[in-house]
């Protein structure tokens, strides 16, 4: 028997065999690493949590969210992406913008030294008379004179001049765009004219006066036909922009009827920790309920009242009592998407509830996808979350499965215009040509622990051996910065006109369109332009040229 065990076993070797053999090892070798890789694999995938990006904003969502380049800057407190920062700028692209050539030619007899004059043929007993800004070709002079001295915009639209202070000045508004804007967003400057005659009748522009100077044209009048405008090729081709320096009217939506209240759907959400977080975290969270309002066809309820983190306050302490419209464009949004106010619905709800017989679902789940909400039949949805964090964050809704079915409408939530027209305003006057560069020191600077290079690395020495080959000597270069003390930066100007946000603190101040506009939403409070604001017009005005764009870290 041994014998015979001996002989088989000897016989499997023979030559005949050994392709089989072969073939049999390699096929159990690769056998035994397949288990091995699914067994390791199975560990892998029963053990791994990803990190949620909301607790790493510095890299997950607010990577997402801000960064637009490989810069390096980037801050836990940098301003948050929204809907127009994602629109490709050349969407315009179909608007083509008007030149000298475009605009109407005055003839010969009536026309004398370029643009900024204009001479009239007979103005016998005249000569005190006040100029007539309606006059076409007094329109047609100043459009002329905006274009040769606003070299660095593209201009879209000029609205008729009117009457300014005096006999002897008009006011006009325009749409324009900088040449070598990023941002896809038309801007409204109106600026007051200066016009004199001379004892031989022709008129001359003889000053132009700064941004949003020609108050009288900033309200366009109701009987007032369109101004000069280069149509699109495409009339139906359009495109929903913000329209930065337009008077703003972001009044509250109210239902105006019993009947059209109860007829509504609505979705709520109430309580959870979202509050006092980052903006980051607020809009994060504050997109999933809108984009589940939009899922189920449903009217969003929502709290206009933010509470402002202490990452962004003065005081260094979280801040409630902020609006929603201090940060954010509430008309467009209004506009664009169904939305109440949550004091003005709970007024109408206690009113006609019990009277109409109005239903009320309530969610205390989380996990209860909005998939299985999609046939509830009560008038209201309400989302109640608890106080466990993260649990009761509102984003959770849109986690897992939701995920794929609930999107965030980014595109809907744009930034103020109100502050945006103070970005405007900056680049207006450095002329719209300016170099910038971002640069964040701050208590980090300090903390050589953990940024050990980042005080050397940020050196105004370091800083001019960086930019030496990259900005030219005597720009305008406009440093956008935490650091507290400006002077820090004065090295930099024996090379370059350098500009700080604070040099430009009328724009905010007691006396300003902004303050007095903020006043007035405020119930005629004053609003503090506090650090939310002053980091999101900083990273505006620094993002708004893309020569010679820099980040520090």
């Amino acid at each position: 028997m041994w014998g015979r065990s001996y002989l088989s076993r000897t016989g499997s070797f023979r030559p005949e065999n050994l392709g089989q053999n072969a073939l049999a090892m390699i096929g159990n070798l690769c056998f035994t690493m397949f288990v091995i890789g699914v067994l390791i694999f199975t560990i892998i995938a029963a053990t791994y949590e990803p990190e949620d990006p909301l607790f790493h904003p510095s890299t997950k969502i607010t990577t997402f969210l801000t960064s637009t380049s490989n810069a390096t800057f980037k801050s836990d407190n940098t301003v948050v992406r929204t809907g127009e920062d994602f629109m490709a700028a050349n969407q315009t692209a179909f608007a083509t913008f008007i030149n000298i050539t475009d605009v109407e030619n005055i003839t010969e007899s009536a026309e004398s030294g370029g643009g900024n004059t204009l001479e009239v043929t007979s103005c016998e007993g005249s000569m005190n008379s006040p100029i007539d800004c309606r006059d076409p070709e007094v329109f047609h002079m100043l459009m002329r004179a905006t274009i040769e001295r606003f070299k660095d915009i593209h201009f879209y639209r000029f609205g008729k001049p009117v009457r300014g202070s005096n006999d002897s000045t008009c006011d006009m508004a325009w749409r324009f765009r900088p040449t070598e804007g990023k941002t896809a967003a038309f801007y409204k400057d109106y600026r007051r004219f200066v016009i004199s005659r001379s004892e031989n009748c022709t008129l001359s522009v003889v000053g132009i006066g700064d941004y949003h100077t020609g108050m009288n044209a900033r309200k366009r009048k109701k009987n007032q036909k369109p101004g000069f405008e280069k149509k699109p090729e495409k009339q139906d081709q359009k495109i929903s922009l913000p329209v930065v320096g337009e008077v703003v009217n972001d009044t509250l939506p109210v239902v105006e009827s019993e009947s059209s209240f109860s007829r509504g759907k609505y979705l709520i959400y109430t309580g959870g920790g979202d509050r006092c977080k980052s903006m980051n975290h607020y809009l994060w969270s504050f997109l999933c309920a809108l984009g589940e309002a939009q899922y189920l066809n449903r009217t969003l309820v929502m709290d206009l009242k933010i509470c402002l983190s202490s990452i962004y306050s003065s005081s260094n302490q979280d801040e409630e009592g902020k609006d929603f419209r201090f940060y954010f464009d509430f008309e467009h949004l209004r506009e664009s998407a169904s939305v109440l106010d949550q004091d003005q619905f709970w007024l109408d709800w206690n009113k006609w509830q019990k009277r109409d017989g109005l239903g009320l679902n309530l969610v205390e789940d989380f996990r209860v996808t909005p998939m299985k909400l999609a046939d509830v039949k009560d008038s209201l949805i309400m989302r109640k979350f608890g106080s466990v964090e993260p649990d009761n964050y509102w984003y959770r809704v849109c986690e897992g499965e939701t995920e794929s079915v609930v999107q965030r409408p980014w595109h809907l939530i744009w930034k103020s215009r109100r502050l945006m027209d103070i970005v405007s305003a900056i680049a207006s006057r450095l002329n719209w040509d300016y170099d910038s560069v971002h640069i964040e020191r701050g208590d980090k600077a300090k903390n050589r622990e953990l940024w050990p290079n980042l005080a050397a690395d940020t050196s105004p020495d370091t800083l001019l051996s960086t930019l030496r080959d990259k900005i030219e000597d005597g720009r305008n270069v406009y440093i956008a910065t935490n650091e507290p003390k400006t002077s820090f930066f004065d090295p930099l100007k024996d090379k370059y006109s350098t500009h700080f946000l604070d040099e430009y603190k009328d724009l905010w101040d007691e006396n300003s369109e902004w303050y007095s506009e903020m006043t007035k939403l405020n119930n005629g409070n004053p609003v503090e332009f506090d650090g939310y604001m002053r980091v999101s017009v900083d990273t505006e005005v620094f993002p708004e040229r893309e020569k010679a764009d820099r980040n520090f870290q």
